[in-house]
């Protein structure tokens, strides 16, 4: 039996036996784009990390057989509204990993997910999601899949998966499947805004133009502090700001009022977008900031978190 439902989470998630996996939100801090295959992909040069706010994913014994999905949290009908019926990729995940490895080895499971990232956001939420559902379920059903294994059925998922499976400070390149660790990245304070917008990223990269453009300039190297940084940044770019605002005219809205913020260092925008991100120098500043928009724009989404250094 297959289900994807917003329902009440069974009382059964207060059992020891649940499992849980944490899907960490990721933000592209540049994101350039040098130009486009032949087979039509484009081609992606970006550093990545991941913050310390996102969606969680439980898995539970599931009686009937078969996988089921409950979908709760602040977002959570954005993302049944947003999801074609069968496209959800955690489910896809659990019913790919089922038929390459048959029952009794994979048992039957309900998955429930608190959706606290919004969908459609650039925040990585329905591949960090995917990555989470790979994670719980190698070690649920005790697969023991290698990592290249993995990030093979991840990058059949979407680009952004196999960078999500790592979860750790990465450069991106390629289509996503050439992964890079860092070193160096300091830890950031940092306000997540979105405008209430969904952005297509299909739609983005469609307004795209197709011209070259350089990769990312040689990485800093490790041991800068965070205003070193910052200036490194300065000199890179996200290629889909300009075609993202012009799908979604108030991600420059957002964009503009973190800039604007007395104490950001660096305003821009993650992915494809809606959501941009402000960084700051502590994280009393990144809170002061978050009240000001807060009380400017009620209806959006701020959140204060910090990205893990490396």
């Amino acid at each position: 039996m297959e289900e994807a439902t917003v329902d009440a989470a069974s009382p059964a998630l207060s059992r020891a036996a649940q499992q849980t996996e944490f899907a960490k939100a990721k933000v592209n801090l540049a994101l350039h784009v040098p130009g486009r295959r032949a087979d039509g992909y484009h081609l992606l040069d970006s550093l990545v990390v991941f913050a310390e706010i996102g969606d969680t994913l439980t898995a539970l014994p599931n009686e009937e057989g078969g996988t089921g999905l409950i979908v709760e949290g602040r977002f959570g009908r954005d993302l049944e509204s947003a999801t074609a019926a069968g496209g959800n990729l955690i489910l896809a995940v659990a019913n790919g990993l089922r038929e390459a490895f048959p029952a009794p080895r994979t048992s039957g499971v309900m998955l429930h997910l608190e959706k606290r990232l919004p969908v459609a956001s650039g925040l990585g939420g329905g591949s960090a999601d995917a990555a989470a559902a790979l994670r719980l379920l190698d070690r649920l059903w005790h697969l023991e899949l290698s990592a290249d294994v993995l990030a093979g059925i991840g990058l059949s998922l979407g680009a952004d998966v196999p960078v999500c499976l790592a979860s750790r400070p990465s450069r991106m390149r390629g289509i996503g499947e050439e992964l890079d660790a860092v070193s160096g990245i300091p830890p950031m304070p940092m306000v997540l805004v979105n405008p209430g917008v969904t952005v297509a990223t299909g739609n983005v990269f469609r307004r795209l133009d197709a011209s070259e453009r350089p990769g990312l300039p040689p990485l800093p190297e490790p041991g800068h502090g965070l205003m070193e940084f910052v200036f490194w940044l300065r000199r890179t770019r996200n290629d889909l700001f300009e075609p993202a605002m012009a799908e979604a005219p108030p991600v420059k809205t957002a964009a503009r009022a973190l800039a604007a913020d007395p104490d950001c260092a660096l305003a821009r925008m993650s992915g494809s977008g809606a959501t941009v991100f402000g960084i700051f120098m502590s994280m009393d500043a990144a809170e002061r900031a978050a009240a000001r928009i807060r009380k400017a724009q009620p209806d959006w989404w701020v959140v204060v978190t910090r990205t893990a250094g490396s």
